[in-house]
């Protein structure tokens, strides 16, 4: 009897979320909150000026970022839309690939010319144990096997500063590594592999007046991120 409840619970919670998606997708103003997913450095370091632009354009639109690693639910509206590096697997997610993300070795100047020297010598900033399958983790640690893990984070944000710090060397996007004081680039016979940029929308979100006004925008702004 419970799990036949629990059964009519879930189709009138999920009825209730598409009227509600529906209700947003028809708003025809351009106004209101729109629910911004993303990590932070990309918030911080590339989506900044798109949402400055867009609220200059539309100052009747607020923009609210949501920023974390974590992968929220385009269905149940935690968020409007989101931006991230891998692709969306629910079938009522509008998405496409937006730009591609360049990363590169940044240190602080002492531990580049260390990395010259004696690599080893230099430690390696790391995702966490969770995201270890990222391809910049694969490429570091093949690049330096003789070097260690130092430290390692979920945030790219933090990676960047315990980098400055001089706990050790780290890929970041080239956005956030480029405009961290105190780091510079580490030339290397081959950069990192880049990541795709992936942005996404459930399907009845997509007449939303301010959504698109803030995807026309990002193309504007971002297409000669292209690599």
């Amino acid at each position: 009897a419970g799990d036949g409840v629990m059964k009519l619970a879930e189709a009138m919670e999920n009825s209730a979320l598409a009227l509600e998606r529906r209700l947003a997708g028809n708003h025809d103003r351009l106004e209101g909150i729109l629910r911004i997913s993303s990590a932070e450095w990309f918030a911080n370091y590339v989506l900044a000026p798109v949402l400055g632009e867009l609220t200059r354009r539309h100052p009747a639109i607020v923009p609210e970022v949501i920023a974390s690693f974590r992968l929220l639910n385009l269905s149940r509206r935690d968020a409007d839309i989101a931006f991230r590096i891998v692709p969306f697997t629910d079938p009522d997610i509008v998405q496409r690939r937006l730009m591609s993300m360049p990363y590169a070795l940044y240190g602080t100047p002492e531990n580049a010319q260390k990395m010259v020297v004696d690599p080893a010598s230099v430690g390696l900033i790391l995702m966490n144990t969770e995201q270890s399958h990222f391809p910049d983790v694969a490429w570091l640690l093949e690049r330096f096997p003789q070097s260690r893990p130092a430290f390692k984070s979920t945030s790219r944000a933090i990676q960047a500063q315990m980098c400055r710090c001089g706990m050790g060397v780290a890929v970041l996007p080239q956005p956030l590594g480029d405009a961290t004081p105190g780091l510079q680039r580490i030339a290397t016979p081959d950069l990192p592999p880049s990541r795709d940029i992936w942005v996404g929308y459930h399907q009845d979100l997509r007449h939303m007046d301010r959504l698109r006004a803030m995807l026309d925008i990002a193309d504007s702004m971002l297409a000669f991120k292209e690599s």
